[in-house]
């Protein structure tokens, strides 16, 4: 019994010596095949695990005028509302870049001013040059709730501050004038009315105690933001929008935004550009919303009248779409409301908005 399992013990290693045999190199061969190349054994290579992108912050406020993720609440706040000249011997513009908002209108002899809007102005730096106000921009400044800033203003503009009881900032009849100064270089080479600078800090600074300088309860902006465009909007990169023969503006989609170009007085466009920085000034939204325009009967400067309530059409462009849009404004307490043709509220895209508010006639154009 035992030498037969012996046996077959002997015959398995046998059998066994071919196979170890097979497993072997001989170091002094180049090839197991005639005739072929020895490659040197690849190192082993771990597999990579895909990178998973970055998850996007989840922030516990947003700005209300531009829908943008904050860390701090500053909703309560009123906005700072700063009229900019818009005369092209006034440019470069300073601080417009960091505005929330941007309105433009017409305003006499076919020029325009700009309001830029400024939900928080910490840190926004030198703002100006700052110009004289219209009544239709402290009818805007009012649905804001913002504290409107200006240097003079026109006969209507100060009977609305009256009036309405609007707060306001007045750098030429008020006692403001260690939050402004003249800038020499503009002073010498625009003129002295063109001159006109003031900053955040300085305003800030020197806020009068006797300014409501949060929203009373109860006060909503009523936009509504989204990142993803809602459906029916048809392509548009390119948007041009005349208010006279003076000024035509130009927004361009590149990159996720808008940037603006204008056409002063004749002139070929050139970039919207924010002096403090030298780049051209660009907004995730671009509205344009038709009203009625016309001078102020027996206004010898030749003044503008311009319908801000009420409700009328208009244009949202927003992620290379335009939507045709209507606009509604019931009382000049009230914001502006964006509504689709349903009649429902349209959301914007996150991020700073520019407002156009043109004549009815006006011949806007987009492609």
């Amino acid at each position: 019994m035992k030498k037969r399992q012996f046996s077959a013990i002997l015959l398995a290693g046998l059998l066994l010596l071919p196979l170890a045999a097979c497993g072997k190199k001989d170091p002094g061969s180049s090839s197991s095949v005639p005739g072929s190349a020895s490659l040197p054994n690849e190192p082993s290579v771990p597999a990579i695990a895909p990178v998973e992108p970055d998850p996007e912050p989840v922030y516990p406020y947003a700005n209300p005028l531009s829908g943008e993720g904050l860390d701090t609440d500053i909703s309560g706040k009123r906005p700072a509302a700063v009229m900019f000249n818009n005369l092209k011997k006034a440019l470069p513009q300073l601080g417009v870049a960091k505005a929330d908002v941007l309105y433009e209108i017409v305003a006499e002899g076919g020029i325009t001013r700009i309001m830029g809007l400024y939900q928080d102005l910490e840190d926004v730096g030198d703002l100006g040059s700052v110009r004289s106000a219209r009544d239709y921009y402290v009818n805007l400044a009012l649905g804001h709730d913002a504290i409107y800033i200006h240097a003079g203003g026109s006969p209507q503009a100060y009977d609305a501050f009256d009036a309405w009881g609007v707060t306001h900032i007045d750098f030429v009849n008020g006692p403001y004038g260690d939050m402004c100064w003249r800038d020499p270089e503009r002073r010498k080479n625009a003129g002295l009315e063109h001159s006109l600078l003031t900053s955040s800090e300085k305003v800030l600074a020197q806020m009068p105690s006797r300014f409501r300088l949060e929203h009373e309860e109860g006060y909503q902006v009523g936009w509504t933001f989204e990142k993803e465009a809602p459906e029916g909007g048809q392509p548009a990169r390119e948007l041009t929008v005349p208010f006279s023969t003076y000024k035509t503006g130009y927004f361009t989609y590149d990159d996720g935004q808008y940037l603006i170009a204008q056409s002063l007085d004749g002139s070929d466009p050139i970039p919207y550009v924010d002096g403090q920085t030298d780049e051209p000034v660009g907004v995730s939204n671009v509205l344009v919303l038709y009203t009625d325009v016309s001078l102020v009967k027996g206004d010898s400067a030749g003044r503008m009248s311009v319908r801000t309530t009420g409700t009328g059409d208009g244009l949202l462009l927003r992620d290379g779409l335009v939507y045709e849009i209507t606009w509604q404004r019931d009382k000049r307490t009230d914001n502006y409301s964006f509504l689709d043709r349903a009649g429902r509220s349209i959301p914007l895209a996150v991020g700073p908005s520019y407002i156009n508010i043109v004549s009815t006639s006006a011949k806007v154009v987009w492609e």
